[in-house]
């Protein structure tokens, strides 16, 4: 996703404006009227590209470097003018006039995720309202590998005050910057702008280079990574830096012009061209910054034909007014429709009623805001009590968030206790005549059961998708007389806690090589989400082999065909059967689990339009009518397909709760509780297909 800037401009000496500086009325010197017609066109983007496109536009780009480009020249000028920093007066400023709106934002998103997202959510979401609130948002989504975009039903309705914190950050590293550069200024008697100038030349330098290679290596984390972005805000510095030596307006007006309107246009088809949230925040993020530099070097060219005739028309000039607010409201009230509607994307007409919605709240917002400031700081015009305000807008959110917190994880704990009776919970034993149990509450709760995981996805078990490394893993008796292997992708490491639990009663050896995404296969994996070449499954699948012929177990367990999320037709995994062959080769038994079946509905779905207990996902939309692997004749001999489905589905139907148990933590994954009742039948199938006794 993408976020607005909190960027403040210093220089402005009335809060009539949050989220930069102001567009003054009356013309002034060193007045910059189509920098807000560029925050307005970014805000916009941001907005029309998460609603209607579900793709990341570049605009939170522009913002970040329109922040460094703002704050550096407000830090400086207050340098050269006091000496130094002065920290209370910097921070009072942006506290006042950022603080006040988030905290109307926020407090929205509380009472919104209170009425329209389903309570399995709402842990989550608070702890992350906490995180937006605190300023280091971009760290948890950093920390919990949150995949930008990758789908509305679960996306965090804060999830875009990621780049708002990490602008929050940037205030204080730069303070501190320019802090250390006043004293090195004095030590070498030099300006502290031309000191300053050097370091953020280092800046741009070693952040660019580390986004560069932190993109190659781990996207998904340097998109939110601070360290990763400081080279875009850089970039805005060094603008400013530059523009204050040399006037841009020296350039002749055509060329001015065509930067202008070049720079526009590359910036609004960057999001159509670029999948940014896949290939962001490394060089290709010098496309949006790039182009937003050129609008600013064009300036006001004072033709007619000018990009900057367009980006200082009073309508944009008004949007950017108010774009900090408008990007706090639109993607919240984006998320909770998808939350209360049960759709994936919107259409046209709800697209612009959330614009609409959004564009009434950000004015709200800002009106509320810049007045209850006026009001209060009229009466006590301190920097220590605009610091105050702001802390103290903020402070209830906090509260209510991480009290929240405590309430919901207390309550798990008291919901695990009560389950701690088996015979109240059999689970799959009911698939296998074990009689009903009592109607008690299902464990575990829709609330908890995202964190409902086998022990292996805890403890560092399953290799991720960028990794190559074979990551074994061993459980039971070290010494046992027989030993397994469960080998493949996380629908293999679903059944872990059943065989865990079966290694454990019976003193058997089990090994673990399991890897995101990814089935044992002879080559040409995909991605299962997007479909796109999986090398990194491919060359962990070699090294899997070569651990294998090293380990010799005398039986791997693995999935054998593979159920599709999007609907597609149950499928043998073709690919599959050369290294099953080859296992036979080694004479090394296989064991291939016939696919699980698959919600085409998450199952916070059925919790807020009908009784969980009343939830099924018809068995035919995932699952074969006739299993794909019956009547081959070409499949190795070492192999014996075992089919799990009646314990998990009825003829029809395949229920989310069974015998108080619920199956799935997602769409396509048992809940490790439910596993575990698995154990039994795990055990039946590994006697019948290898003959132990």
């Amino acid at each position: 996703m993408s976020t607005p800037s909190i960027e403040e401009t210093l220089r402005r000496p009335a809060p009539a404006q949050v989220t930069g500086e102001a567009a003054p009325r009356r013309p002034r010197e060193g007045h910059r009227p189509e920098i807000q017609g560029l925050r307005a066109v970014a805000v916009l983007l941001v907005a029309i590209y998460h609603i209607w496109l579900g793709r990341v536009s570049g605009g939170v780009d522009v913002f970040l470097m329109l922040t460094g480009f703002l704050i550096t020249g407000s830090l400086l000028r207050m340098v050269e003018r006091r000496g130094r920093v002065e920290y209370r007066a910097f921070f009072a400023r942006l506290a006042r006039r950022l603080f006040p709106p988030a905290a109307i934002a926020l407090a929205g998103v509380l009472a919104g995720t209170w009425l329209w997202l389903p309570q399995d959510r709402w842990r989550d979401t608070l702890a992350e309202v906490a995180a937006s609130a605190l300023y280091y948002e971009n760290w948890r989504l950093a920390v919990t590998a949150v995949d930008y975009l990758a789908g509305g039903e679960g996306a965090s309705p804060v999830q875009h005050f990621w780049s708002l914190a990490i602008q929050g950050q940037f205030y204080l590293i730069w303070a501190l910057l320019l802090t250390g550069t006043v004293a090195a200024a004095a030590l070498v008697r030099r300006s502290p702008r031309a000191i300053f100038t050097g370091v953020l030349v280092t800046v741009f330098a070693a952040s660019l280079t580390y986004s560069v290679i932190r993109t190659a290596v781990e996207q998904r984390w340097a998109y939110f990574d601070t360290g990763a972005r400081l080279w875009e805000l850089a970039l805005g510095g060094l603008l400013a830096l530059a523009l204050a030596r040399w006037d841009s307006a020296r350039l002749p007006v055509p060329l001015r012009v065509a930067l202008g309107w070049g720079g526009l246009a590359a910036l609004v088809a960057c999001g159509l061209v670029l999948q940014v949230s896949t290939v962001f925040p490394g060089y290709a993020a010098l496309w949006p910054t790039g182009a937003a530099v050129l609008v600013i070097v064009a300036g006001t060219t004072g033709s007619r034909l000018g990009a900057d005739r367009l980006l200082s028309a009073r309508p944009l000039t008004y949007v950017g007014d108010i774009s900090y607010a408008l990007y706090l409201w639109h993607w919240p009230l984006f998320v909770f429709y998808l939350a209360k509607t049960g759709n994936t994307t919107a259409s046209l007409a709800a697209g612009c009623a959330i614009l609409a919605v959004s564009f009434v709240l950000a004015a709200a917002t800002t009106w509320v805001s810049d007045r209850s400031v006026e009001w209060v700081t009229a009466r006590r015009a301190t920097r220590t009590w605009s610091l105050v305000l702001g802390v103290v807008c903020l402070t209830p959110v906090v509260g209510v968030s991480w009290s929240g917190v405590a309430h919901l994880d207390e309550q798990a704990r008291i919901r695990q206790a009560q389950a701690a009776d088996p015979a109240n919970y059999p689970g799959a034993a009911v698939m296998v005549g074990a009689p009903p149990p009592p109607q008690l509450p299902y464990r575990p709760d829709l609330r908890d059961a995202k964190e409902d995981l086998p022990l292996i996805h805890t403890n560092g078990c399953v290799a991720p998708y960028k990794a190559t490394e074979v990551k074994v893993c061993q459980f039971g008796d070290p010494n046992g007389r027989r030993t397994i292997a469960l080998v493949g992708n996380s629908h293999a490491a679903h059944w872990f806690p059943a065989l865990h639990k079966v290694v454990d009663e019976t003193g058997w050896r089990l090994i673990t090589m399991v890897k995101s995404g990814c089935p044992l296969l002879a080559g040409g994996a995909r991605y299962p989400d997007t479909g796109a070449p999986y090398p990194a499954c491919d060359a962990w699948g070699r090294g899997v082999m070569l651990q294998l012929r090293a380990l010799r177990p005398d039986l791997v367990i693995t999935i054998g065909t593979r159920t599709d999320p999007k609907g597609r037709p149950e499928e043998l995994e073709r690919l599959a059967v050369p290294r099953w062959r080859q296992l036979g080769a080694y004479g090394i038994r296989v064991m291939a689990i016939r696919d699980t079946p698959r919600l085409t509905f998450p199952p916070a779905d059925c919790f807020t339009r009908v009784s969980l207990q009343q939830c099924a996902e018809a068995r035919y939309r995932s699952l074969a009518p006739v299993a794909p692997y019956r009547n081959r004749r070409d499949l190795p001999r070492n192999v014996r397909f075992v089919d799990f489905t009646r314990y998990v589905c009825t003829p029809g139907s395949c229920p989310m709760i069974i015998g108080n148990v619920l199956v799935t933590r997602d769409r396509g994954h048992f809940t490790e509780t439910y596993a575990r009742t698995l154990a039994p039948m795990m055990e039946s199938a590994i006697r019948r297909v290898t003959g132990w006794r």
